[in-house]
């Protein structure tokens, strides 16, 4: 075996980077941090990984509704001006009024990743009940960084038919 394929063999088994050759590796985008002015959700990641779910419980996949992200960004600032996690049922009603009838929300802070959002959602009947909507076929997300708060990043999860 040759030096560099031995050296890589040895790296790849402790999950150290391969030779100088290798492009270097990244971190997933669903781990990224997102407890900053700049970060912002993967929405793209989003939908890929809240369909791959619903497809594992028998239901459809999401595209992305510009509509609905915006409503989310909205939502998600919103809470962070005023540092509390906002009413699902407020939200609800203020998305029908805007011509999005049937429309479900999540919302949360304190998750600085999309996997921890992703997992708490999952885990709480609530959240897992929004995310796996029968009938849904459109999302948006959202998040908002607010450095003072003890919540720092809030999020906005919005689903619809």
């Amino acid at each position: 075996m040759t030096c560099p394929a031995l050296l890589a063999g040895a790296l790849a088994a402790f999950g150290l980077a391969g030779c100088a050759d290798e492009p270097a590796r990244t971190q997933p985008v669903f781990y990224r941090d997102l407890g900053s002015p700049s970060a912002r959700v993967d929405a793209n990641e989003a939908r890929a990984m809240i369909s791959a779910y619903r497809l594992n419980h028998g239901l459809g996949t999401l595209k992305l509704d510009p509509a609905l992200n915006e409503a989310a960004e909205r939502e998600a600032a919103a809470m962070a001006a005023a540092d509390k996690p906002a009413q699902a049922d407020a939200v609800k009603a203020r998305l029908a009024r805007e011509g999005q009838p049937g429309a479900e929300a999540n919302l949360s802070a304190g998750y600085r990743r999309l996997a921890e959002a992703f997992s708490g959602w999952r885990d709480s009947p609530q959240h897992d009940r929004v995310m796996k909507m029968a009938g849904a076929t459109r999302m948006g997300i959202g998040t908002a960084y607010a450095p003072g708060s003890k919540y720092q990043v809030y999020w906005a999860l919005i689903m619809a038919p």
